[in-house]
């Protein structure tokens, strides 16, 4: 056999040999392992930043934290901010904070909307948003409505899940903030205050 041809058998023997051990490696029916949201904060992370938040135990905020993880998964930021809200039927919600990007980004935001239901009063409380499937900070400038049937008590604090275009926030309060489980109604989040909330 001339050198040519050897070395033209050679070659496609290992490309059979390669493509053989490539089959043999890929099951595209099983996910992936970096099919995960790698970018995204781990429960433990967050844990630790809402019990802080908070000022409450890991426990009380790992059950809260563990039900959003379980219908969300890795959120890829979270807004931590405070809000006062009041309602006699209709109701009004104003807030503010800073959203926090797992790759650093900063950005403050205002946040105030509408709500109906079937409560009445006022109250003053701590928010931690956790946002998912956002890629830009600026994606957060629109208005959220809130998701039918997704409030849930769990541990002392409250959730609700608001979505739009895609992006899933889950808004997070605690002690006299659970109120929001008692409405209905929608957020738009903004650069300034807006003291109209539509």
């Amino acid at each position: 056999m001339t050198l040519p041809r050897l070395a033209l058998a050679l070659l496609a023997a290992t490309g059979l040999a390669f493509a053989a051990h490539a089959q043999e490696e890929t099951d595209y029916g099983q996910p992936s392992r970096y099919s995960e949201d790698v970018d995204g904060y781990s429960q433990e992370e967050v844990v630790d930043a809402v019990s802080d938040f908070f000022g409450v135990t890991a426990e009380a905020a790992a059950a809260v934290v563990e039900r959003v993880f379980s219908d969300l998964g890795r959120p890829v930021g979270y807004v931590a901010g405070e809000e006062v809200a009041g309602a006699v039927g209709v109701g009004l919600r104003y807030g503010e904070g800073y959203l926090t990007m797992r790759d650093g980004r900063r950005q403050h935001v205002y946040w105030q909307g509408p709500s109906i239901g079937f409560d009445t009063g006022g109250n003053a409380s701590r928010v931690f948003v956790l946002v998912y499937r956002m890629n830009d900070p600026d994606q957060i400038f629109r208005r959220f409505p809130g998701v039918e049937g997704s409030a849930y008590f769990v541990g002392g604090m409250g959730v609700n899940y608001q979505r739009a275009d895609g992006i899933t926030l889950a808004p997070i309060r605690s002690g006299v903030g659970l109120r929001a489980g008692a409405n209905i109604g929608y957020l738009a989040y903004s650069r300034r205050r807006n003291w109209l909330p539509f």
